[in-house]
């Protein structure tokens, strides 16, 4: 299988979705990762220092899991789904050849989250179904699929504390918080983590659950042993 993973600065595949790119990777999947912008507004100091700073960030994250990285920058905080975004999106469908491809949610809480998504959602078209990626702290959000992570959870945090320049802990312990109640969503196991994926179902694609890696294991549920005296 090939995944492609497309986030429109150099740390939003890692927070919303690494996990699942390693549960793809343990299963011998081809990763393509794509960053839209070029992140030169995600700090203080020289913007051009920044991009080549957040670029190489975002090399040594996809690393980890041997993935492919593509970086469009168009300038971070003016991002669109104009001509110019969806023909390159486009020409990289047409030349990678995905099975899938994973983004932000159409209202997540960044403007450029929602002008990729909707690009993509443009520019996939026939060629590839789309998934979209849980929002930060899932406000809006509800999820029509599950990844269990928990085996992958520790390499996605190393993946959020690549990125250096971001403050990175803030989004580790984000993150934890937010793959843990996912995981309890599905009734798992204490210490469990997954992450949340929403599919709209658009023809020809109606069923993508092949094309995704394990769900949390169903528990079943029991009522409690215990005498009340």
């Amino acid at each position: 299988m090939k995944i492609l993973a497309l986030g429109a600065h150099p740390d939003d595949i890692e927070i919303f979705m690494f996990g699942t790119m390693a549960a793809y990777a343990a299963q011998g999947a081809e990763l393509v990762f794509v960053i839209a912008t070029d992140g030169g507004k995600g700090g203080k100091g020289d913007p051009g220092l920044l991009a080549r700073a957040r670029r190489e960030e975002a090399a040594v994250a996809a690393d980890l899991l041997g993935a492919t990285s593509h970086f469009l920058d168009f300038p971070d905080g003016a991002l669109v789904a104009d001509a110019a975004l969806i023909a390159a999106l486009k020409t990289l469908i047409g030349d990678i050849r995905p099975d899938l491809a994973i983004t932000h949610a159409p209202n997540d809480y960044h403007g450029d989250h929602r002008a990729l998504s909707d690009g993509v959602r443009i520019a996939a078209s026939f060629a590839v179904p789309v998934l979209h990626a849980d929002t930060l702290g899932g406000t809006g959000f509800s999820p029509t699929h599950y990844v269990d992570i928990s085996g992958h959870f520790e390499l996605k945090a190393m993946a959020i504390r690549a990125h250096q320049s971001q403050d990175p802990e803030r989004f580790v312990d984000a993150a934890r918080t937010q793959n843990a109640f996912r995981a309890g969503q599905c009734n798992g196991a204490t210490g469990s983590f997954a992450e949340a994926f929403r599919f709209e179902p658009i023809f020809p694609f109606a069923d993508i659950r092949a094309l995704l890696p394990p769900a949390p294991v169903i528990r079943p549920v029991t009522v409690s042993t215990k005498t009340v005296k």
